[in-house]
């Protein structure tokens, strides 16, 4: 049975224009994978690419002014173009084969037909092409079956998984990012060739995995890819810290829940309400320390004491190692040094220095934090998850009340390093940074209100005390 497509009419008009200046050029063009995949699932996008059977940077040359492009960027080395319109992206190859060497996913290309292009595709959903000449318009090429896989929600990968999956480990890692955004099956045999080539992950750079990694963290439902990266092998080849938090121990009558699986729910939940890719990553990290902080007391059970201190270097540590930037290092290391606090502010007699306290340390991050401490909730008693999120209400009210009278989230000293080293007649250096902590201090602790006049008058009169 034939599939034929409809593209809308925007990119109609583009691909009867591009069609025509082929056809002159005596070239045979075709769109091909994610634009394809992605029509027919109803979801089309603004990134398309082409197979140019011939000759891909002198048609993408040709084209760009009749597509009125205003940008032209060619690799010669590797037949390809991009042209950016008003309204689309596109990318034009020339359609090629390839061969691999063992220590490279850098393969060898020469020129091919459509056929041979698509059979080096990743998965046969994206090894499908679209006719756009005027004799098959919209007609799919579909020579490995992935309309079929398609229907019935099935990755496969077109020629044999094994060598697939070896030439190109990083196709792993893809493999469970699309079974994490079209929820889909990993086919039975792929999966076991994923496990089988688990090792090969070692010559994909680190900053390819974390792409893929971030792109799965930030799916609909996380959980999903991340269970299928832990059962296949591929998170204890790039985060074996994870990893180790799967399973329960028990003692006497005392277990405690498996904290791997506690995790993927927290960030099922955060994922709910938030898009934001370093807040999920705080999710991910927030009970990283606790197989490392594990200790059994035989009148209370298990406990997990400073595994948010643990955490923070922890998750420092191994977001150096996936190449994560500084500014979201640092965020995260935030949330996770913090996610115990609010619960420990619920309590009545709780003191406004304390919610002062915390307003400080977290700043502008506080409704994030507030936001992971709700999704670490994973009780099954709905009475018990009940209570603590009215307990959470609780501290975000009364931090709001001390918000507007102190202005602590955006808390900046009032008095700042240059008045105090005018004041005192200092040169730079850590005395300075020492004045400046007292003025914090008197601050968080309520003993003078956030003012300059304040905060100045406090120094002259403790001035005796710095020196």
């Amino acid at each position: 049975m034939t599939t034929r497509l409809k593209p809308d009419r925007k990119a109609a008009a583009l691909f009867a224009k591009i069609a025509e200046v082929a056809a002159e050029a005596g070239y045979e063009i075709y769109p091909v994978g994610g634009y394809v995949r992605d029509l027919m699932l109803g979801q089309p996008g603004n990134d398309i690419d082409f197979v140019v059977v011939g000759d891909a940077p002198a048609l993408a040359k040709k084209l760009k002014s009749p597509l009125k492009a205003h940008a032209l960027v060619t690799y010669s080395r590797f037949g390809t173009s991009l042209l950016q319109t008003r309204d689309f992206k596109l990318e034009f190859a020339t359609a090629r084969k390839e061969s691999y060497s063992s220590d490279s996913r850098k393969p060898e290309v020469e020129s091919a037909d459509l056929r041979n292009d698509l059979s080096r595709r990743d998965f046969t959903i994206n090894a499908m092409a679209m006719s756009i000449g005027t004799k098959d318009w919209g007609k799919v090429i579909d020579p490995f079956k992935g309309v079929k896989d398609l229907t019935r929600k099935i990755l496969r990968t077109p020629l044999e998984p094994e060598q697939t999956f070896s030439d190109d480990p990083l196709r792993m890692m893809r493999a469970v990012r699309f079974a994490a955004r079209f929820q889909f099956r990993i086919q039975k045999s792929c999966f076991e060739a994923i496990r089988k080539n688990v090792e090969r992950l070692a010559i994909v750079s680190q900053e390819r995995i974390t792409e893929e990694f971030n792109k799965i963290m930030l799916s609909k439902k996380p959980s999903v890819g991340l269970k299928l990266l832990e059962d296949s092998g591929l998170m204890k080849r790039f985060l074996p810290e994870f990893s180790a938090t799967k399973g329960v121990e028990q003692r006497k009558e005392y277990h405690h829940k498996d904290v791997f699986f506690h995790t993927l729910q927290v960030i099922d939940q955060l994922s709910e309400h938030t898009d934001k890719l370093p807040l999920r990553l705080a999710a991910l990290f927030h009970d990283i320390a606790k197989p490392r902080t594990k200790r059994f007391d035989e009148n209370s059970g298990w406990t997990f004491h400073g595994h948010e201190v643990v955490g923070e270097r922890m998750t420092g540590a191994i977001m150096r190692r996936m190449k994560y930037g500084n500014e979201d290092i640092a965020y995260v290391k935030k949330l996770v040094r913090l996610h115990l606090r609010p619960m420990a502010l619920v309590n009545e007699e709780v003191t406004d220095s304390a919610l002062r306290r915390l307003l400080f340390l977290s700043g502008e991050d506080f409704d994030d934090l507030m936001l992971l401490c709700r999704a670490d909730i994973t009780s099954k008693n709905p009475n018990k998850v009940r209570r603590h999120l009215k307990n959470y209400e609780i501290v975000i009210e009364k931090a709001r009340q001390v918000e507007e009278r102190d202005r602590m989230r955006a808390f900046k000293s009032p008095v700042d390093g240059r008045e105090i080293m005018e004041l005192f007649g200092l040169a730079p250096g850590p005395k300075v940074g020492q004045i400046k902590k007292f003025i914090e201090e008197a601050i968080l602790e309520g003993d003078i209100p956030n003012e300059h006049e304040a905060a100045m008058k406090l120094l002259l009169d403790n001035k005796n005390r710095f020196f």
